[in-house]
């Protein structure tokens, strides 16, 4: 009896870069915010639910497809995220609910906080590009969340702004990294050795 194998072979496009890209971009210009280089502003907000929030569910959902459960929950993660963040300002500018309290937003950021420091554990398996994101989004997160628990002042909060705007660059250089790779077929942007 004859039986014949049928292979698929994924020919899609790699979303990490989308996602990386969503969510770095987004977390700088907020960043510059936190340093002090200009108030929230509608900006902000429509990067954080058309890019940091929208492109990054598209990639995550891509990376579903794919197989890849570490980008799949990390991309519909952060890409709700950055909704959820949204809404929050949103809901309070329109009166709809209550503003969050310094202590609740302290809660909102540890929990992220906590979610994104054991996500940093499986960035111990990839490159060294990722684990720089993860591992700067970590330390961002605990000092947004102690500056809102504390009720720090600016200085505090400007420079939680500066290593903000260091983990976004460092996401937007594992995006484009890989997008310059695939396009010259070589390394051109190393992301570091990959840990097995």
């Amino acid at each position: 009896m004859n039986e014949s194998v049928i292979e698929l072979r994924d020919t899609t496009g790699n979303p990490a870069p989308l996602g990386l890209l969503g969510f770095g971009m987004t977390t700088v210009l907020l960043n510059l915010h936190n340093a002090g280089l200009y108030e929230l502003n509608s900006m902000i907000l429509a990067m954080g639910i058309c890019y940091g929030g929208a492109a990054q569910i598209v990639a995550g959902i891509m990376e579903w497809r794919k197989g890849n459960t570490f980008a799949t929950t990390a991309f519909l993660s952060y890409g709700l995220f950055w909704l959820s963040l949204v809404t929050l300002i949103i809901l309070a500018k329109l009166g709809w609910a209550t503003p969050s309290n310094d202590t609740a937003m302290a809660a909102y950021l540890a929990m992220w906080g906590l979610f994104t420091a054991v996500m940093f554990i499986g960035t111990f398996r990839m490159h060294v590009a990722g684990q720089v994101v993860f591992g700067s989004l970590t330390i961002l997160f605990f000092l947004l969340a102690i500056g809102d628990y504390i009720s720090a002042g600016p200085d505090f909060k400007h420079l939680t702004g500066y290593e903000g705007i260091f983990c976004g660059f460092s996401a937007i250089y594992a995006g484009l990294a890989q997008v310059l790779n695939e396009v010259f077929g070589k390394v051109v942007l190393p992301l570091g050795a990959v840990t097995k």
